[in-house]
């Protein structure tokens, strides 16, 4: 659980990126850094990205469109935004941003323990995503293989060690952040059907 993960830092001004970068370099984690939309753009076609802590306030394609284009990609759809800006607070931009999909947005300056802590937050959601997608892949890699397995006369006993295998996982993964349970429910229905459905074969 404790792999790296990629954050993009999108800002016009290279005094902004090397402020940003100062404040969670603590993180330690991949820091992307694009100087425009498009530039952000072209990286999370590239990068699989965790969060994204984009500026507002850009010449040429700004903040809002840059989101407004993050979120139509069914490639970046999913990935978290936080707005930081310098724009005052009561102006309605912080409204616009929400619609836009952000997750939140923050005024400069800002606090750097809090941008950490909400941007660990993100960190640790893209982590349990992960972990919860290669359980998927090991469940569908059982699917695909089990007739061949079933011709070796091991099927039975490589079923039951991969099915405990991701009881076990899922099991962490809710026991270290309970407020992510929600998130792998179905992951946790699947596999519970899959376990009755074991159990009834060994029975036979």
């Amino acid at each position: 659980m404790n792999r790296q993960v990629k954050i993009l830092l999108v800002d016009d001004k290279d005094e902004s990126l090397i402020a940003l970068e100062a404040v969670l370099r603590p993180l330690q984690q991949i820091l992307l850094k694009a100087k425009s939309g498009q530039e952000a753009m072209k990286l999370m076609l590239r990068h699989e990205v965790a969060v994204v802590l984009l500026d507002v306030l850009m010449p040429g394609m700004d903040g809002f469109e840059t989101a407004a284009h993050i979120k139509r990609l069914d490639q970046t759809s999913d990935v978290p935004i936080i707005f930081l800006t310098g724009a005052e607070s009561g102006s309605g931009a912080s409204f616009r941003g929400y619609a836009v999909g952000a997750v939140d947005y923050i005024t400069k300056p800002f606090d750097p323990w809090v941008l950490r802590s909400k941007v660990t937050v993100f960190i640790d959601l893209f982590r349990k995503n992960v972990v919860l997608r290669e359980q998927a892949e090991l469940l569908r890699e059982l699917v695909q293989n089990d007739a061949v397995l079933a011709r070796n006369g091991q099927l039975m006993s490589v079923f039951a060690e991969r099915l405990a295998l991701v009881e076990e996982q899922v099991a962490a993964c809710v026991a270290e952040d309970p407020g992510t349970a929600d998130m792998i429910k179905e992951l946790g229905d699947r596999v519970a059907t899959m376990q009755s459905a074991f159990d009834a074969l060994r029975l036979t």
